[in-house]
């Protein structure tokens, strides 16, 4: 197949540290490609790929001071993709409403993948589109509100050869945090079930400037470097040394959240993921195989000492049972092939098959790892 891969320009494809969207399109290209795909990139000119890159300013944005407009850029990168739109059999857009309005001027359809959230300004724009083909990240992503043409639901992958492996925690033990410094990432919550439990917490990620005043307020006052330690924007390597030496990594988010990575680059290393019951993470967490969920902060506590007895081997297997590249690929290679065949019917909503695809899949995942771990 011809594929057009549309990734977001803020930032670099793969990103240097943080940036879930843009890991994610990285390891789709890369593996599509290794398929034998004709695979071009879209996204910023400092993007490394096996793939043709296309890309209309020569670094990611996020990069770039003398940016005043990211609009504007925007723009430019769907004008390419649109204007070249009969090269491709598909058009594979991560950009969210950002494509939309491109989509249905050209014969060559697009595919959208779902990485954010539904917001009263932008479902405007998604319900317009609606019988566009969208793929979920999760299926607790889905809003049944705006009747949607979901076509599959897709889990994010992750190169699992790329991460090491700790069959057991660092000493002394500490506990792991990895991710925006954000309320709705609940960092906050994670220094209090640190202090409150007297563990020690290392804690990594990036502070955008919208959340520089929450981390002054709710994040500095509490780094003392000795039981609370902010490390700064992880690269790669360093998450996954943080995380594979940690007891637990603790994720309390505050929102639904649609997937998060950090869940299963935590688990792969080996290390169990304790998480608010909120979003995708009943559907990421193997509850008592590979971590906890819970409903409070108290709950969150008190699973410290089981998921420290929970098999790391049992954390690392359900990764790979459930969320690789290549499984990603494949569902992805699956939804091409639906939209491809010359019977599909555009005007054709699906969601009525949600629950009970959403039954089948939990099903599934749940006979996958049991077969694993016999």
């Amino acid at each position: 197949m011809r594929i057009a891969q549309v990734a977001p320009l803020w930032e670099q494809v793969p990103p240097p540290a943080y940036g879930g969207t843009e890991l994610v399109v990285s390891l789709l290209t890369e593996e599509l490609v290794r398929r034998g795909h004709d695979v071009t990139l879209f996204a910023s000119g400092d993007s490394t790929t096996h793939a043709q890159l296309e890309s209309v300013h020569p670094r990611a944005l996020r990069l770039d001071t003398s940016v005043k407009d990211p609009n504007i850029y925007d723009m430019l990168n769907m004008t390419r993709v649109y204007e070249n739109a009969d090269k491709f059999d598909i058009i594979h857009s991560h950009v969210g409403c950002v494509a939309l309005p491109y989509a249905n001027l050209v014969k060559t359809p697009t595919i959208h993948t779902l990485h954010g959230i539904f917001t009263p300004d932008n479902e405007k724009l998604f319900v317009h589109a609606r019988k566009q083909p969208f793929v979920s990240i999760s299926n607790s992503q889905r809003d049944l509100r705006l009747g949607l043409n979901y076509v599959a639901t897709v889990y994010n992958g992750i190169d699992s050869t790329t991460y090491s492996f700790y069959p057991d925690p660092q000493d002394p033990p500490y506990l792991a945090f990895l991710g925006r410094m954000s309320p709705e990432k609940g960092a906050h919550l994670a220094i209090e079930i640190a202090q409150r439990s007297g563990w020690h917490l290392k804690m990594a990620g990036k502070v955008d400037s919208v959340d520089l005043e929450y981390f002054e307020e709710k994040i500095r006052p509490h780094i003392d470097g000795i039981q609370i330690e902010f490390l700064g924007e992880a690269n790669h390597q360093q998450k996954s040394i943080l995380m594979g030496g940690a007891a637990a990594t603790l994720f309390p988010i505050t929102w639904k959240e649609p997937f998060g990575l950090v869940m299963i680059e935590s688990m792969v290393t080996g290390t169990p993921v304790i998480a608010m019951n909120l979003g995708s993470a009943p559907e990421v967490i193997a509850h008592g195989v590979s971590g906890f969920l819970c409903e409070n902060v108290d709950e969150c506590i008190a699973a410290i000492a089981p998921a420290i007895q929970l098999s790391r081997y049992a954390c690392r297997d359900h990764v790979l049972v459930n969320f690789t590249a290549k499984r990603m690929a494949d569902g992805y290679e699956a939804a091409y092939q639906k939209i491809l065949a010359p019977n599909y019917d555009f005007n054709k909503n699906e969601n009525n098959r949600y629950e009970i695809n959403r039954h089948e899949n939990e099903r599934k995942n749940a006979r996958d790892l049991q077969l694993m771990m016999s």
